[in-house]
């Protein structure tokens, strides 16, 4: 990363989600505006340049593979936490196991972070396919209540029927990630004070003695 006001700011995300929901299908949406429906379970890296708020971002996406093992899963994530600077976890408004999954993905995250010492990690919450409302099984406030409960956005889209919702997603997470970098630097600039002030009242306290 650059400058946090700056200009240029690079971020690294991490899209998460079990099988058959559509996160390769959302990233490719946001990268190339093409829909492509089937991909094989394939780990890839991208790189991409887009412009939000007249500011340049570089993002390096991470289309990471989901493990049904929870131990397994829990190891990747210390390596994923470290990595990123965000999270989008995908469901499929169709199938309630991947909506229980990113439930899951969500504590582990969280663990894993506060495991680490992190004091922020933005994720967002993606609800795909709502174009296929008819078969829905998981309710559109179930998404908003289980993001509201972990301080997370929230989105429902169709990455088959429109690029406008998923480049929303990106977007929102590049702003709560650069939100998040600049409260960071607050909170050290300010545990910096006080530990100077410390410092200083300890050696008046040194010095009266």
């Amino acid at each position: 990363m650059t400058g946090l006001n700056g200009q240029r700011m690079d971020a690294n995300v991490v899209v998460l989600g079990t099988d058959n929901v559509g996160k390769s299908a959302l990233i490719v949406r946001f990268l190339t505006r093409r829909f492509i429906g089937e991909y094989g379970d394939i780990e890839s890296l991208y790189t991409h340049s887009v412009v939000v708020d007249r500011r340049e971002q570089t993002l390096n996406i991470w289309d990471a593979p989901y493990s049904q093992d929870l131990s397994s899963e829990s190891l990747m994530c210390e390596k994923r936490v470290q990595w990123a600077d965000g999270f989008v976890l995908v469901y499929s408004i169709c199938d309630r196991s991947s909506f229980n999954a990113v439930s899951r993905l969500i504590q582990i995250i969280k663990i894993t972070k506060d495991f680490l010492g992190f004091e922020k990690m933005p994720i967002v919450i993606v609800g795909n396919k709502r174009d296929l409302h008819h078969r829905r099984t998981v309710l559109s406030e179930e998404g908003r209540l289980l993001a509201l409960s972990a301080d997370c956005q929230f989105y429902e889209v169709s990455a088959a029927e429109n690029y406008h919702s998923v480049l929303v997603v990106f977007h929102g997470l590049v702003d709560r990630i650069r939100e998040s970098r600049v409260s960071v630097k607050k909170l050290a600039g300010i545990k910096g004070i006080v530990k100077s002030m410390s410092a200083v009242f300890a050696r008046r306290r040194t010095d009266s003695l």
